[in-house]
């Protein structure tokens, strides 16, 4: 790279948790500068951040569509290359249609829309305008989620027969859960699901991602424990996929002292494959003829490919933080390719992505409502 690529970003203002995490992942590997943004709706809250940020207070925009304007005008080798969008789901397709228009790259958090309709939409936008867009699924690119994903696809597991994805989180059992649980919990700014939209679609990405399979039909039951919500904050999902494998996805928000405990299970004929988010330097083995063993970051047995993923030696944990690294550095490299002319193969949550998980969102939401057993997906 010649130099580094420049951000914008859209949200994570003062007192938003996940802006912070994207900043500091963004800057990790020190190819990207965070170089102005519209972090908070308020315009005076998102000049406030110019002191923070060590940004000049003229590039800590009072609207993200006077930043859009104001960045274009800019200097080729001053404005920013791609814009973040960390702000709540109601606003991700705007923000992101007027990004693309003003011929911006795109990285937007999960999930990408409000709607599947939108996401569509979103998704003619991207390839009417030949932008990049990226959308932060973290967890896909641990580097032990990566050697998951080459040994299903190796067929190291036989033909997979059953996926388990479990993510349990306590954060919601209260009913004054904080200011993040506001507008999780609203339909206006959330979406129709609350706790599948939130970590739901982590997991249908997650299993998607890893086996290669797409999920076909879902069997969901949704349930909403904390009394005065007006969404789910627990589900259940049964799934099947297009090989004929089976699944089920848990996810809880209210299950009381949990952490943020993210598990996967993967059933072959001849293996099976065990990764959690809280132990993720571990991938683990199981099969009936064999003892179990446990696959460690940078042992001599991870896949080679996967080196550009890790930053440490072994023994010295990487996580939650690197894996939203690794997507920026991804993202970076592409945006880099592209402004010299040069091919390259990203690895990291598309659009495509995106549409998927809001079907799948839909889908769920419908297969609750109804008396069906089976709701087939939504189609893409």
């Amino acid at each position: 790279m010649k130099r580094k690529i420049r951000m914008g970003m859209v949200g994570g203002g003062p007192g938003a948790f996940i802006g912070g995490v994207h900043r500091a992942a963004a800057r990790l590997d020190g190819l990207i500068d965070v170089v102005c943004g519209a972090f908070s709706q308020d315009p005076a809250k998102s000049k406030a951040m110019a002191g923070e940020l060590f940004l000049p207070e003229s590039r800590c925009y009072g609207s993200y569509s006077e930043m859009f304007e104001q960045e274009r005008k800019r200097p080729a080798d001053e404005r920013m290359d791609f814009v973040a969008i960390t702000t709540p789901n109601v606003s991700h397709f705007k923000i992101a249609m007027a990004a693309l228009d003003s011929g911006f790259h795109v990285l937007c958090d999960k999930p990408m829309t409000l709607s599947l309709a939108e996401a569509k939409k979103l998704r003619d936008q991207v390839s009417e305008t030949g932008l990049l867009f990226c959308l932060m699924h973290n967890y896909s690119a641990y580097p032990m989620v990566r050697q998951a994903r080459l040994m299903c696809r190796a067929g190291k597991l036989g033909a997979i027969r059953k996926v388990v994805v479990q993510y349990d989180l306590g954060w919601l059992a209260a009913p004054n859960a904080g200011k993040q649980a506001l507008w999780r919990c609203d339909p206006r700014y959330s979406g129709i699901c609350a706790c599948i939209g939130d970590i739901g679609t982590h997991a249908e990405h997650l299993a998607e991602f890893i086996t290669g399979l797409k999920i076909t039909q879902v069997c969901a039951d949704l349930a909403t424990f904390v009394e005065g919500r007006q969404l789910d904050d627990d589900g259940t999902v049964l799934l099947r996929f297009d090989s004929g494998a089976h699944g089920v996805i848990e996810a809880c928000e209210v299950a009381s002292g949990e952490e943020n405990q993210f598990k996967i299970r993967i059933y072959g004929t001849t293996g099976s494959l065990e990764w959690s988010q809280m132990e993720p330097e571990n991938l683990i083995w199981r099969a009936n003829d064999q003892a179990m063993r446990v696959y460690r970051r940078s042992w001599a047995e991870m896949d080679p490919s996967l080196a550009v993923w890790c930053r440490l030696p072994a023994g010295h944990p990487e996580g939650f933080i690197e894996g939203f690294a690794n997507i920026y550095t991804d993202f970076a490299r592409a945006i880099d390719a592209r402004l010299a002319g040069t091919d390259y193969q990203p690895s990291y949550p598309t659009v495509e992505d995106g549409v998927r998980g809001m079907a799948f969102i839909e889908t769920v939401f419908k297969s609750h409502q109804s008396d069906r057993k089976w709701t087939p997906m939504e189609p893409c």
